[in-house]
């Protein structure tokens, strides 16, 4: 028997369009055309995808979802340098994200910084720091 492959994360939106614009802002290549459905799939890496699934399309399959504030998961991006994280963080709030921690230098050796998409799902940036 074949062992099932990771190849998707997905987040439960409850306005899909407002999700796509803010992974659209974050460099993500959205697909044209993915508002017009309750579903969209975004390519992360090479064989990942992230899902994005509107409150109500989940409820037609799953009548006892009900959606909770905040968000229940995160995203990490890897930058090339601490700077790449304070440049990453700028974006995404000058694009209308809700910062959770603005860029520090991590106790375990990293630049970090974390914003929230729509949904309250943490989006995190980090870099290694010179000599950790």
């Amino acid at each position: 028997m074949t062992q099932p492959r990771f190849n998707a994360i997905g987040f439960a939106v409850a306005d899909l369009g407002r999700s796509l614009e803010f992974y659209r802002a974050l460099g993500l290549a959205v697909p044209d055309g993915a508002e017009s459905g309750p579903h969209a799939e975004i390519p992360l890496a090479p064989g990942v995808k992230l899902l994005l699934d509107t409150h109500e399309s989940i409820a037609a399959f799953d009548p006892g979802f009900t959606p909770e504030p905040g968000g229940h998961g995160s995203l990490a991006f890897e930058c090339a340098d601490p700077a790449g994280v304070d440049a990453a963080y700028g974006r995404m709030i000058a694009a209308g994200a809700k910062s959770h921690l603005a860029p520090w230098d991590a106790f375990w050796g990293q630049r970090y910084a974390v914003v929230h998409d729509p949904d309250g799902n943490g989006v995190d940036f980090y870099a290694a720091l010179p000599g950790a």
